[in-house]
């Protein structure tokens, strides 16, 4: 098959539509939002599920391990992107791999909403582990893509697309967390029903809406690959394969090593990829500037998602434990505080849209919007720390504390998160761009592999060094990537 011209690409993509964006924004918005429907409901009763009593529903395991567990598998949802970048730049295209993803995910909720053992559970994170590697990098991959060079409507797209995300991850706490009072299995199953939908729309609606975008095989194995790469990738199965049977009767691989193996893992693949990226003949001088501008706000990112998805294990505990659920009489779920989240980027997000668009050439560069994104994510740690040097850690204290901390922290997202995804589409070298994607997402799972070693410091009577230690070191990094905005920059090459 001859290779897909970018130019043919977008006109084969209606380009009018949807709130003045190309149509496939449309197809891409809805796959999105059913996805992040059932991924965060199933994320915002997960902790709870894992550490409540199997009196009470749950499974019964340590606070902490469960805190542990919850950081380790959001890392290595996110880890997973780079094999789903890797086979849809290299294997079968961005299209198909959204499909498969969806495919997984919703089997992945369909076995944590059937009544089991722990064993079970596993086999649904393992599930949903592959599956969300296979969608999520790839279908924002195709916003880019349906977009032409240097239209100023992509950061705007994103942030709409970015909303899509948000209107999910809004109503499936609300839905899902009511339904944990029940049985948090038929939560479960209600994610796995939203997935379904997912997969509907992007089927009926893909070919009308987003023509050739998501086709391309951008950078295809070729027939001398395909059997080295096959004997690489059943060599390394079988040693993982032998070396798991051989750990675990022996006590080696245990929850503890575990989290320590994905925490070396999550920084060393994007180490190799960055590596692997920059020295590849594939590669221009022009593109290899940008990869180095990039590597700068790929730590910038971490430190941020270190901070931002904590929502879903310490502020998670902290609604449960520390927070007066009582509102006018009315016991409400701590798994509702997981909703201000995504209502407040759907409020905030069409805000920062026009935002960009109004100030045009006079808005702040793509180093200094991550700069105030970490600002605000170290300002929502000091404000949660304010409670407990006020009032003690003892007593429950105003939701209003939480909700205010959230507040802050997307703030700092919506500087960051659609600006980042805007970015890597314009930094990615033309070979690497469905891995580059996958690339951005790695910086959550560094960040949430990093969170499985600092959880375990959490207690309330370390409240509030905890959350100003790691709050104050976010404020001093953020202010030192503005000093030198200016130097990244440059590395950009013409890229704002």
């Amino acid at each position: 098959m001859s290779q897909i011209t970018k130019k043919q690409i977008v006109e084969s993509v209606p380009q009018k539509g949807f709130f003045g964006h190309p149509k496939g924004l449309f197809t891409l918005f809805f796959t999105e939002f059913w996805e992040r429907f059932s991924y965060y409901g199933m994320r915002a009763i997960l902790v709870y599920y894992m550490y409540y009593e199997v009196s009470n529903g749950g499974l019964g395991l340590d606070k902490t391990v469960a805190l542990s567990i919850v950081s380790i598998y959001g890392s290595l949802v996110y880890m997973s992107g780079i094999i789903g970048g890797w086979l849809a730049d290299r294997v079968f295209g961005t299209s198909k791999a959204i499909f498969y993803g969806g495919i997984f995910i919703m089997l992945g909720h369909i076995a944590l909403a059937i009544p089991g053992n722990i064993s079970l559970f596993f086999v649904s994170m393992i599930l949903i582990v592959i599956g969300t590697g296979l969608l999520k990098p790839n279908v924002s991959s195709v916003v880019g893509d349906i977009y032409p060079e240097n239209d100023n409507r992509r950061d705007a797209g994103f942030s709409i697309f970015y909303m899509g995300i948000n209107l999910g991850a809004f109503i499936s706490p609300l839905i899902v967390g009511s339904l944990m009072k029940t049985s948090f299995h038929l939560g479960f199953g209600v994610a796995a029903v939203g997935m379904f939908f997912g997969l509907l729309v992007f089927v009926l609606t893909k070919k009308k809406n987003l023509g050739l975008a998501g086709t391309q095989v951008q950078n295809p194995l070729q027939p001398t690959e395909k059997k080295r790469v096959f004997s690489i990738f059943t060599i390394a199965a079988v040693t993982i394969g032998i070396l798991v049977a051989i750990a675990i009767p022996r006590g080696w691989l245990t929850f503890e090593s575990f989290i320590v193996i994905v925490g070396i893992l999550g920084f060393l693949i994007p180490t190799v990829y960055f590596v692997v990226m920059y020295r590849s003949p594939k590669t221009n001088d022009v593109e290899r500037s940008r990869i180095i501008a990039f590597i700068p706000l790929f730590l910038a990112a971490v430190v941020f998602w270190a901070i931002a998805e904590q929502g879903s294990t310490i502020l998670a505990v902290y609604a449960d434990t520390r927070t007066n659920l009582n509102i006018l009489g009315y016991q409400i779920s701590p798994a509702f505080f997981q909703s201000f989240n995504p209502l407040f980027i759907i409020t905030m997000a069409p805000v920062f849209a026009w935002l960009w668009m109004k100030l045009g050439d006079r808005q702040p560069n793509i180093p200094q919007k991550f700069s105030l994104g970490l600002l605000f994510a170290g300002l929502s740690f000091i404000v949660i720390l304010l409670p407990g040097y006020f009032g003690g850690t003892d007593t429950l204290v105003n939701p209003m504390w939480l909700i205010l901390s959230i507040f802050m922290v997307v703030l700092g997202e919506l500087c960051l998160s659609p600006v980042g995804l805007s970015a890597t589409t314009k930094l990615a070298p033309a070979a690497f761009s469905a891995q580059t994607m996958s690339l951005w997402f790695l910086s959550n799972a560094a960040a949430q592999a990093l969170n499985a070693q600092l959880v375990k410091l959490y207690t309330p009577e370390s409240e509030m060094m905890y959350f100003g230690i790691i709050g104050g070191t976010a404020i001093i990094i953020s202010i030192l990537l503005f000093a030198v905005s200016p130097v990244i920059q440059r590395f950009m090459k013409g890229v704002r």
